[in-house]
């Protein structure tokens, strides 16, 4: 049986994810539900998102790379060449996660259950990668998100919001 699988991704009011490489906002509450939402489950993830962490391979889980390259190898990852294979490798586990970049989530969205979303009440203009957008024909989007956390060090008000497939 193919595993449940779950995008989780922090993204501005306009929808962007990154810029040169790195994530826009580094909020502490943000990281800490990502390690305890992944902790223990595979995450899927294209080859650049991974050669962003500056340690390497996250620890305490599956740590799945997709790139074009079949020579492509680093400590504690498995690669695979498209998200549908990544999808395939996991399914001895109930749930995966997809956690970026912008390609992959696109690929990866019509495959989701569910989104763990981090939305941060900013727009960002120079942003270059961006989460693909979302229809509330096919999600339960909240129509007026309430930003009830801010960030200490950035300032940046967010609120966590779980978005659900629409079941037909």
């Amino acid at each position: 049986m193919k595993p449940e699988v779950i995008l989780i991704v922090a993204v501005t009011r306009n929808f962007a994810i990154g810029r040169g490489g790195d994530l826009l906002f580094h909020i502490s509450d943000d990281l800490k539900r990502f390690k305890s939402l992944t902790m223990g489950c595979p995450i899927i993830m294209g080859r650049k998102t991974f050669e962003s962490f500056p340690k390497g391979a996250l620890p305490g889980r599956r740590n799945i790379v997709v790139t074009r390259n079949p020579d492509y190898t680093a400590p504690g990852i498995e690669v695979a060449s498209s998200v549908e294979e990544a999808i395939a490798m996991c399914v001895a586990s109930p749930v995966c996660f997809v956690i970026g970049g912008g390609e992959i989530y696109a690929q990866a969205l019509p495959r989701a259950s569910k989104i763990e979303l981090t939305l941060i009440d900013e727009e960002i203009k120079d942003a270059d990668t961006f989460f693909p957008l979302l229809s509330s024909d096919e999600w339960t989007l909240p129509s007026s998100p309430v930003f009830d956390l801010t960030d200490p060090r950035s300032g940046a008000r967010y609120a966590f919001i779980t978005l659900e497939r629409k079941k037909d």
